[in-house]
């Protein structure tokens, strides 16, 4: 049997062993190598996919406003929705993922914050969109980008006020409610990773949705539809890849939540 460094803690009367160090998991050059790589990528394209999104609104969408232009006004859409669905979201996702350079604590309470500010860019998003619609006399939830993203906010919403209660508040009685926050863990990763990907899918048919409306606008010159063709193409791209790399990060067996085996430091 391999010699590990075991150490104990309390768990409502008994003792639980845990691994300090485990030599199976011990990173070598190119783990950090893998490591960084997905540190480097995930932050180029979470960030550089809402600099395009803003890009795309600013110089061929005419910008933003709000009640006073309601076609401006549904630019706020996209890029409020990419901000806290995407950008924050994966963010939050891959801090609490990769992050152990301090306290498992601060790095839930970050992963938390996060996911609260991503909370009122949702909020506006909608809201913007559906003044929008309402003052343009669209009907509102008819599509398929519209029930998605529906369905990508209720999970949202859910995700975060059962992760809130079982995580942050149940830490208050951590020995009793160990067993109930360990059963969990799992489906809050679980659904977590998928609300991601909702996210990204709801994005992607908003963009298809949208191209199709340009195609059939008068006032918009043959060259600038083709440029915002490329664009949104783009956009969507990058979404995919986001959604490739932070699948990676989360399910990868080596990341650095799997270097130490303490369950407690993952719940």
């Amino acid at each position: 049997m391999r010699d590990r460094h075991l150490a104990k803690m309390p768990r409502g009367g008994t003792t639980t062993a845990r691994y300090e160090e485990d030599p199976d998991n011990a990173w070598n050059c190119c783990s950090w190598c893998e490591y960084l790589l997905i540190v480097i990528l995930s932050t180029i394209l979470l960030v550089g996919v809402l600099v395009l999104t803003l890009f795309w609104v600013m110089f061929y969408r005419d910008g933003f406003a709000w009640s006073e232009s309601p076609k401006q006004q549904f630019n706020l859409h996209p890029i409020l929705m990419i901000a806290g669905f995407v950008t924050l979201s994966g963010f939050s996702i891959l801090i609490y993922r990769l992050c152990r350079c301090v306290k498992h604590i601060y790095v839930k309470l970050i992963h938390m914050f996060f996911h609260a500010i991503a909370i009122p860019c949702i909020a506006l998003g909608f809201l913007s969109v559906f003044d929008s619609h309402e003052a343009l006399q669209k009907v509102n939830f008819y599509s398929l980008h519209s029930w998605l993203g529906f369905v990508t906010m209720g999970m949202f919403v859910l995700q975060f006020v059962i992760g809130f209660f079982s995580f942050l508040v149940m830490l208050c009685c951590e020995n009793k409610t160990y067993s109930c926050r360990s059963a969990m863990v799992p489906i809050h990763a679980s659904l977590g990773l998928a609300n991601f990907w909702l996210a990204i899918a709801t994005s992607v048919t908003g963009l298809i949705e949208k191209e199709r409306e340009t195609v059939a606008e008068t006032n918009v010159s043959a060259e600038n539809k083709l440029i915002e063709h490329y664009i949104t193409s783009a956009i969507g791209i990058t979404l995919i890849f986001i959604g490739i790399i932070v699948t990676f990060a989360v399910r990868r067996s080596n990341a650095p939540a799997s270097a130490k085996v303490y369950v407690t430091e993952r719940i």
